[in-house]
């Protein structure tokens, strides 16, 4: 017996007062996350040459990630979720892949190095604290108006996270990236990836005839200049973020995501033209006057000048990647721990070593999808702020993925910017799974308006 349709065309709700909504299509495809990282990690253990001895701690890892998944998965469709079916299955398989990796690496590490030992542990409990915050962000209706009030307090907090971090930050490898509070150690320019997208889009949003208004000079339309002002705060911000706290990596994402965001909205050209040109030449320029940029690029160009200084990560990274070859050496055969940073900064060349190029190209296939479900769900977003935050979402995925495999395979001088889902690091991983949950609320508000 069927149950009985209610005038609207609907069903009735069961006891507990929900509908389920049918997400088979995620919950099939969270399948192969799933299996990859149990099956990868016995893989791992039966591997000939694998340090990765057996224990049921390091199993029960991966036992709970698919646990997790499933139950997310679950959880949608007993709240009648009605978001884009494709991205937690994407996400998944990218932390996935990046658990696996870590467990892979974690004893080999911890040879070397005491501070290492524990990683995959560390690294679950940051997973399923961004998993709890992307659904918790995900199921939260009142979200994005609440942060298109908001736009201004979020300007203000990009800022102030920046400034704080020059004051108190703790250097690290030549770069002012970290705040300790207590026994926390977080990542402030993380942070502000999520602000400066919600601040974006709200102004342009509200500006948008503004700015692509105003007066003429020759073939140019210029805005009124007081309306351009937050806008090069921005160019402003990520010219001192590379200045002041000598991170490269994050002044170039920065201003990446500035001009996507600036030219979906007003789509003038010159807009970015203006924007890369003006960045470049102060890149050339502090080429100039600072070392650590200085070094990066020479060692980009030619890393066998010094070889076992300045050169060595990315000589010993390129050996892992060659040594891989089309089908890779197989899990566990590999020996990416001599590229040092190779949890962090270098984690593509492990997979280029193991999993070879096909391997990295299935990779790379999987976040070009992502970026892709992120553009479609911008296109059918019916609000223009939805519109803007879910092409920022997008737009920080791809650059930030673009720049790191970039660096690690010599298309550019290397940044030190993670690789979202797959790094080891907490802060990195909640913040891209709060940018997951945004943009998984913005394809349920717009699946659930009424189509005309």
């Amino acid at each position: 017996m069927t149950a009985s349709v209610q005038p609207d065309g609907t069903r009735p709700r069961g006891r507990l007062g929900y509908r389920p909504s049918g997400r088979l299509t995620e919950f099939q495809l969270l399948v192969a996350p799933a299996l990859m990282t149990i099956v990868g990690l016995l893989t791992i253990y039966l591997a000939p040459r694998s340090d990765l001895l057996w224990s049921w701690g390091d199993l029960w890892v991966s036992l709970v990630y698919a646990g997790m998944i499933a139950g997310i998965s679950l959880a949608f469709s007993l709240f009648r979720f009605r978001a884009d079916q494709l991205i937690l299955p994407i996400v998944a398989t990218l932390a996935g892949l990046g658990l696996l990796v870590i467990q892979r690496l974690q004893p080999d590490l911890a040879a070397l190095d005491d501070n290492l030992a524990g990683l995959a542990s560390r690294q679950i409990i940051y997973m399923t604290a961004g998993l709890v915050f992307m659904v918790a962000l995900a199921l939260f209706p009142p979200l994005l108006p609440l942060l298109r009030r908001y736009k201004y307090t979020a300007l203000v907090l990009s800022l102030a996270l920046l400034a704080v971090t020059f004051v108190f930050g703790v250097e690290v490898g030549g770069a002012r990236l970290w705040l300790y509070l207590g026994p926390i150690q977080i990542q402030p320019s993380e942070i502000v990836k999520v602000t400066l997208i919600v601040f974006l889009a709200g102004y342009l949003d509200e500006k948008r005839d503004l700015l692509t208004g105003g007066w003429q000079i020759g073939a140019v339309t210029l805005p009124p200049l007081p309306w351009l002002l937050p806008l090069g705060l921005m160019w402003g911000a990520s010219i001192a973020t590379v200045i002041v706290l000598n991170d490269l990596g994050s002044g170039l994402l920065f201003f990446s995501i500035f001009l996507v965001m600036l030219y979906a909205a007003t789509g003038r050209g010159w807009y970015v033209i203006v924007g890369l040109a003006s960045f470049a030449v102060a890149c050339v320029v502090l080429y100039q006057f600072f070392g650590r940029i200085a070094i990066r690029v020479q060692n980009w160009l030619d890393p066998f000048v010094d070889p076992y200084g300045g050169g060595y990560q990315q000589v010993q990274s390129d050996y892992a990647i060659s040594s891989g070859g089309l089908f890779g050496t197989g899990l566990g055969l590999g020996q990416p721990w001599f590229v040092s940073q190779v949890h962090t900064d270098y984690v593509f060349a492990a997979y280029g070593e193991e999993l070879g190029l096909l391997g990295t190209l299935a990779i790379v296939a999987l976040y070009l999808f992502l970026v892709l479900r992120a553009f479609i769900i911008a296109l059918n977003a019916d609000d223009t702020f939805d519109r803007l935050v879910a092409i920022g979402i997008g737009a920080t995925i791809g650059v930030q993925t673009l720049i790191i495999l970039g660096g690690v395979v010599r298309l550019i001088p290397l940044t030190g910017i993670t690789l979202p889902f797959v790094s080891y690091g907490g802060s990195s991983l909640l913040t891209n799974f709060v940018l997951i949950g945004l943009l998984l609320n913005i394809s349920n508000r717009s699946n659930r308006r009424p189509r005309t």
